[in-house]
């Protein structure tokens, strides 16, 4: 297989973390996809997609038990434009 940007010969399994949002949330989903070495391209079948869109769903009504592994914190800056 190529990558299909790149049209690179180096493509691996890799375990990546994909990002949903929810809200003001952002879900990791961590899962093995093909990833170009070259250009970092990843490539996603028919049952990884989904399984996004299956996890996805049951993220709405809250069907789905999430970890959390941190916090994000925000600072706001004063705009200069008036």
């Amino acid at each position: 297989m190529d990558c299909l940007i790149c049209h690179s010969h180096e493509i691996d399994l890799c375990e990546v973390d994909e990002q949903i949002e929810k809200n003001e949330d952002v879900v990791f989903v961590t899962m093995c996809v093909l990833v170009c070495r070259n250009c970092g391209e990843r490539c996603y079948d028919r049952q990884t997609m989904r399984k996004l869109e299956e996890i996805e769903k049951k993220l709405q009504p809250g069907q789905i038990t999430l970890e959390p592994i941190g916090s994000v914190l925000r600072v706001r800056i004063p705009s200069f434009i008036s």
